[in-house]
């Protein structure tokens, strides 16, 4: 397999078609990569320009005297293959095709795709496009994205790899995890896929020391059998989710129009997610909560849960969904009870869930977690803090993050509020501990976590 590293991590990189217009694609990616502090040699090529943002510019990619790594084209698509066999000529390996104008506008675009398959062929070049976003990766500040961080932030450096078919799903996805504090390793944007797609950056992203966790996003796959295996190699090592787009005809006519994809039907895409140990999600909000629970939390061994609570009603919410994801919510055993009865208040609920009322108190949150979750009579818990009873205090935050810790299985917190709650939500993830804001979402990623147990690696 050829080694994606001059894509991830490129000693140089040529902008094709750089401009210092505003609102021109080039030049945001030209000033993206100033921005991120890309410590490599950057060539702008324009022949309309001697210099643009301060860089010395070249009429083109063949007059740079030095190697290049990385070229990203931005220009018209009918001038892409003349390009492209420049690159070939020059020895560029990896090249990024961010113009659109190809399969997806139909049978003249088609065309000229395949002439610059050819191309790629014919001189060993790599590539990733067209009609795309390109990469995003913290590590080696590589951003080629062309909307500019003030409109859609940039996540810092984490775990979390994102592979998607759209580019508008690509970037909302980095924009909603930066707001939510959840790190990334890179993320690729592959629109038309006319070489580099899903399979084998899945197999790149496999051995990927930085990464834990992969979420797709798919609308079509050319080749079933190279994506299963590609699939299972990665799901083996790391947590694989993946989110489904174009599953009724209205979706699979969109998908054909956007990037030229033929989406095929639903239900082969989902036996071939569980054949190769993908978890699947069904709602983008899902797929989102997903690299959140992976990142933070590791799969479960089992799925009975444990419902910890000072509010009864959002307890009784909580075990009533459990059923609805194949979560069981075992009562306590008498072993437990006689444990922690004599510790607490006698009008303290010991079901399960758990009530502490509001009478509730950071050490008490800590005494019941830690002796549920001792032995093997709970695989994971559900933990509400809700902030209204008085005794609690930031403390708590630290408490049930030593509980974790002590016990080794995963928790999710369900802290559901307004403007002190949210404030609190920071403090609990710097610990390692995910909150989600709702009932719902709190058991579908504890769902998570059991789906992705059951996996076999």
């Amino acid at each position: 397999m050829f080694d994606l590293t001059g894509f991830f991590n490129p000693e140089s990189v040529a902008v094709i078609g750089a401009s210092e217009k505003p609102g021109k694609l080039s030049g945001i990616i030209l000033q993206n990569l100033l921005k991120a502090c890309y410590k490599g040699n950057l060539y702008p090529i324009n022949p309309s320009y001697k210099e643009i943002f301060g860089l010395k510019c070249f009429p083109s990619i063949t007059e740079i005297p030095e190697r290049v790594s990385l070229a990203i084209i931005v220009i018209p698509a009918p001038k892409v293959p003349k390009v492209l066999q420049e690159c070939g000529e020059k020895r560029i390996g990896s090249v990024i095709i961010v113009s659109s104008g190809f399969r997806e506008t139909g049978k003249d675009g088609a065309q000229l795709e395949k002439e610059i398959k050819d191309i790629g062929k014919k001189y060993g070049i790599r590539i990733i496009g067209p009609n795309c976003m390109g990469i995003y990766d913290p590590n080696s500040c590589i951003d080629t994205f062309f909307i500019p961080p003030e409109r859609m932030g940039r996540p810092c450096s984490g775990e979390v790899a994102i592979l998607s078919q759209s580019g508008s799903f690509a970037v909302t996805f980095l924009d909603i995890l930066a707001y939510e504090g959840v790190g990334v390793s890179k993320i690729v944007n592959y629109g038309n896929s006319v070489d580099i797609g899903e399979s084998e950056l899945l197999r790149y992203l496999a051995d990927d020391e930085k990464t834990k966790v992969v979420a797709l996003y798919i609308e079509s796959v050319d080749d079933g059998r190279g994506f299963v295996e590609a699939s299972s190699y990665c799901s083996k090592r790391k947590a694989v989710v993946a989110f489904k787009a174009g599953k009724r005809e209205a979706g699979i006519a969109a998908a054909r129009s956007h990037t030229g994809a033929m989406a095929g039907k639903y239900e082969i895409y989902k036996a071939a997610f569980r054949k190769a140990g993908i978890v699947e999600a069904e709602t983008y909000g899902e797929l989102l909560d997903a690299c959140k629970i992976f990142s933070f939390q590791k799969p479960a061994k089992g799925n009975r849960v444990l419902i910890v609570t000072d509010g009864g009603g959002i307890g009784v919410a909580i075990a009533d969904l459990c059923g609805d994801y194949d979560l069981d919510v075992v009562g306590l055993s008498s072993d437990i009870k006689d444990r922690i009865k004599k510790k607490l208040p006698p009008f303290y609920s010991l079901n399960n869930p758990i009530d502490l009322t509001g009478s509730a108190t950071d050490d008490e949150y800590g005494l019941v977690i830690k002796e549920a979750l001792k032995g093997d009579h709970y695989d994971l818990a559900i933990v509400t803090a809700l902030w209204g009873p008085p005794a609690l205090s930031d403390r708590l935050i630290d408490v049930i993050a030593e509980a974790a810790e002590v016990t080794g299985k995963p928790i999710i917190i369900c802290s559901i509020g307004g403007k002190f709650t949210m404030s609190r939500k920071g403090l609990f993830e710097k610990k390692g501990l995910p909150v989600f804001p709702s009932p719902e979402r709190s058991v579908k990623a504890a769902s998570l976590l059991v789906k992705r147990g059951m996996i076999k690696t």
